[in-house]
């Protein structure tokens, strides 16, 4: 499924130049460059595109995460102290900048976004509180304890996020966060010890009260807030009545073909306002009616 939201960056990630400090080291000349942020958020140049400086434009102390490789120069960001609050969607200026970005560089902000926001949330060690430091070009955090020396990754939270199919009908939500009359497909995250049928099924009982069979995969997406994978999945019901988790979803109703169609039209008179194409779930609805 092409056209999704954060996924297709042009940088090479060069796995191979991380764990080599020689390599990275000669990268960060006068052509590498530079990702500029605020904080967590973009700074775009003249053209509405991502806005890219170089080396020289970092603070002399800063810690810097390599993003990979264009052609020949090193892409790199700049690690500030600023950290996301959670799962929730972004501010709606960053959604109105976010959709003038070409896909390209979308994924590759969705990306250093991600990382940025890991080391702000890692200064410090999870196993023995020690204070921890940046490695292999960024995708590892070191304790500096040498009793502890526990290494870190950066981590990537599984989200399934499931259509729900009964007699040619769908089953959207709307969670409390949403604007007035937008419905979006259910979602929540993995549990330790699931597989992702098992999640589908989990959620969708949990929220809607619903049992669901023949769970299949249509797509998946990162997404960058704070750093998700969202597991596009496609599922069926013989049970038509929606027993809702109030402390999840404001409403749940079952969705015509038809109506589907309209709202995917971008028409805000129709039974539901569809969710806007940066999400994966956008690209879940566009799936089921071209079936």
């Amino acid at each position: 499924m092409s056209g999704i939201a954060f996924a297709g960056a042009r940088i090479d990630r060069a796995d191979h130049i991380r764990s080599d400090p020689a390599k990275l080291a000669a990268l960060m000349d006068w052509r590498a460059r530079l990702l500029k942020m605020d904080g967590l958020d973009p700074q775009l140049g003249a053209d509405g595109g991502l806005d890219w400086g170089t080396l020289a434009d970092a603070a002399p102390d800063s810690e810097l995460v390599f993003l990979g490789l264009l052609g020949t120069s090193g892409c790199f960001v700049e690690v500030s102290g600023a950290a996301s609050h959670g799962a929730g969607p972004p501010n709606p200026a960053l959604w109105r900048a976010l959709a003038t970005m070409v896909h390209e560089d979308l994924a590759t902000f969705g990306g250093a976004r991600s990382l940025v926001d890991w080391h702000a949330r890692h200064r410090f060690c999870a196993k023995c509180g020690s204070g921890t430091v940046l490695t292999k070009g960024g995708w590892q955090r070191n304790c500096t304890n040498d009793a502890c020396k526990a290494e870190h990754f950066p981590r990537v939270d599984p989200v399934t996020i499931m259509l729900v199919e009964h007699a040619g009908q769908l089953l959207l939500g709307r969670q409390p966060r949403f604007p007035p009359r937008r419905f979006s497909a259910l979602a929540g995250f993995v549990e330790p010890g699931e597989s992702i049928e098992e999640a589908v099924a989990r959620e969708v009982h949990e929220e809607a009260g619903l049992r669901v069979r023949d769970v299949t995969y249509v797509a998946s997406q990162p997404w960058p807030f704070p750093s998700s994978l969202m597991i596009g999945c496609h599922s069926h019901t013989d049970e038509p009545t929606i027993v809702i988790d109030t402390t999840e979803l404001d409403e749940a109703r079952w969705f015509s073909r038809e109506e589907v169609a309209h709202a995917m039209t971008g028409a805000e008179d129709g039974a539901f306002i569809a969710p806007p194409p940066h999400a994966v779930a956008h690209h879940l609805l566009k799936w089921w009616l071209e079936r």
